[in-house]
């Protein structure tokens, strides 16, 4: 277990905000890495487009890979204060950039060799090196920002900001402790500090530090703690409701198909894998395989093979069923 010791002084200045950084390097290394996420699918062409440019690449080569969790510190900077999306990730470029050598060397060099299975490149290392690394990074993820994730961003904070909101409420009603303790299931309150299951044990003293709540989007179901520099604790958590206000109603083709299938048609405007679907809806994979089954059987559903997935989307005569059926 992780503890993370606070004090009324931690407290007075815990503060939530979402971290744009965060949703960058989520959505790049689900690009780099081939896969899909849980409820927003392919990352897409503009997004493998945009990894192409050798200061996007760079900042994909720093992000863990299978079997390992570390990523370094410097290139999620503690959100700020803005409101505005726009100062929140030019602030975080802003720090990437003036990041210290000896930090950058610290967590590029000897947290990565710690942590991962796999040796630094041998060119990543020589850029690190050169000092030149800091600014190459923060062009990475402001380039990789522009290209894959600037035009998809009122989308996602608005799941971020819904998420802000009911903890506010939390805070009100039940004080500020029983929120902390209901962000994750893996998640506690211990009276004096914030504990988090994990599989090795291990105490950070944040006390008289400010400490940042980041529900996250894109790292969805993931819980991550960043607490290796001082003065920069961030806890990310899974934000609720992710992907429930997404894609078509299903109306009254509940009344016909059943509210699980109605909601599966719903979801299948664009091609989804099993597990996709099961995140979206709230079912297990096997539940959602079987009524697929069933949707497919009566050709409500296509499905297609795309590498290890097997992909679902409703046919046109389920798209005018859709629509047909008010709500």
């Amino acid at each position: 277990m992780l503890t993370v010791r606070v004090d009324a002084d931690t407290l007075a200045r815990t503060r939530w905000a979402p971290s744009p950084a965060a949703e960058s390097l989520a959505w790049l290394k689900l690009t780099a890495t081939s896969r899909r996420h849980p409820v927003f699918g392919d990352p897409g062409p503009l997004a493998r487009t945009s990894l192409a440019h050798p200061d996007v690449a760079l900042l994909a080569d720093l992000l863990p890979r299978a079997g390992n969790t570390y990523t370094p510190d410097l290139l999620t900077p503690q959100p700020g204060r803005s409101g505005q999306i726009g100062d929140l990730l030019g602030e975080q470029i802003a720090q990437i950039e003036a990041a210290a050598q000896d930090v950058l060397e610290t967590q590029v060099f000897t947290y990565t060799q710690t942590h991962w299975n796999r040796p630094l490149s041998a060119t990543t290392r020589r850029i690190a090196e050169s000092g030149r690394m800091q600014r190459r990074l923060a062009n990475g993820l402001a380039r990789f920002w522009r290209d894959a994730l600037a035009d998809s961003w009122p989308e996602l904070r608005s799941v971020l900001d819904r998420d802000i909101a009911h903890r506010a409420t939390a805070i009100a009603t039940h004080g500020i402790g029983q929120a902390l303790g209901a962000l994750h299931p893996d998640m506690g309150w211990a009276g004096d500090a914030v504990t988090l299951a994990t599989s090795w044990d291990g105490e950070i003293d944040a006390t008289g530090r400010d400490l940042v709540l980041a529900p996250g989007v894109l790292n969805w179901p993931d819980v991550i703690v960043q607490v290796d520099t001082p003065g920069q604790f961030v806890l990310y958590y899974p934000a609720q409701r992710i992907g429930a206000d997404r894609g078509s109603r299903p109306g009254r083709i509940a009344q016909v198909v059943g509210n699980t299938r109605a909601a599966l048609l719903a979801a299948l405007e664009t091609p989804r894998s099993t597990t996709e679907l099961a995140a979206r809806i709230g079912c297990t994979p096997g539940t959602v395989s079987y009524h697929l089954t069933a949707l497919h059987r009566a050709r409500l559903v296509t499905k297609v093979r795309d590498g290890r997935y097997v992909l679902y989307q409703r046919t046109a005569h389920a798209t005018g069923l859709l629509e047909e059926a008010p709500n």
